[in-house]
């Protein structure tokens, strides 16, 4: 498919003026190919994605990223990532381009948020009124809060989570927003949802959740690996015939306990 009518596909859906100020999306490093019929996805374009490439018979025409690959201009930030800096020159020695869609696909319609809520099978599924990026829903049936927690851990395929229980005991209504939006449970709460799931929680959150009478689940950021898997049904929607190779490599970290 010719690149740049895909990725005005995309963009029809994803708009880069959907993304938060501040953050860098789009094109992260390479030349374009007129034509891409492969595509690599990946939550984050890291050594272990490269050393993948290399041991491919066929390489991508394009690796799309959740996770902005360089997070700035090149010069500030390989002036202090002497790593990041040396993946790129060996990315670009494979004529590889690098593209990232990240909070412009957390907030579109059918991107990271809604894919959360409809894997949890919530109904009545919305962007919060003062959150747009978080999504809110309704349960099919009320749960007790332990039971919800256990549910939502499995429907979400993690290995664990955790609960900050200082609210209702039975959960009808529930909003998300993957990745690090744990700041952003005082909007959930405002709005009447029993229950708030996000990540990387610091101390004081959960101090303020449980001062406030709230619930919160704590899931982890590599909750957002389903960007691979639902970027790539809506790129097959786009093309049937593209060729994408999924690579889900970001395990989470061990839990001792």
């Amino acid at each position: 498919m010719n690149t740049i009518k895909l990725l005005r596909n995309l963009a029809k859906r994803f708009p880069k003026s959907l993304a938060d100020h501040g953050d860098h999306v789009g094109l992260m490093t390479g030349r374009l190919k007129e034509e891409t019929k492969t595509i690599l996805l990946c939550l984050d374009f890291d050594e272990i994605v490269y050393d993948k490439i290399l041991s491919m018979k066929e390489k991508p025409d394009l690796i799309l990223t959740h996770h902005p690959f360089i997070y700035g201009t090149k010069y500030r930030v390989f002036k202090h990532n002497e790593f990041k800096k040396i993946l790129c020159e060996k990315i670009d020695a494979l004529d590889i381009p690098v593209y990232s869609m990240h909070t412009n696909f957390d907030k579109g319609v059918g991107g990271m948020n809604d894919a959360l809520a409809e894997a949890m099978e919530l109904t009545d599924i919305k962007p919060l009124e003062t959150c747009y990026m978080a999504r809110g829903g309704r349960l099919k049936k009320p749960m007790e809060i332990h039971d919800f927690a256990l549910y939502a851990t499995k429907k979400l395929n993690l290995e664990y989570s955790h609960l900050t229980h200082g609210g209702k005991d039975i959960i009808e209504t529930v909003a998300v927003l993957g990745g690090g939006g744990s700041y952003k449970y005082r909007n959930a709460l405002l709005e009447g949802y029993d229950i708030y799931l996000s990540g990387d929680t610091p101390h004081h959150i959960r101090r303020d959740v449980l001062s406030q009478h709230y619930n919160y689940l704590d899931i982890p950021h590599e909750v957002e690996k389903i960007f691979v898997s639902q970027m790539k049904k809506i790129l097959l929607t786009i093309d049937p015939t593209l060729n994408v190779i999924e690579i889900n490599h970001e395990d989470l970290p061990e839990l001792i306990h």
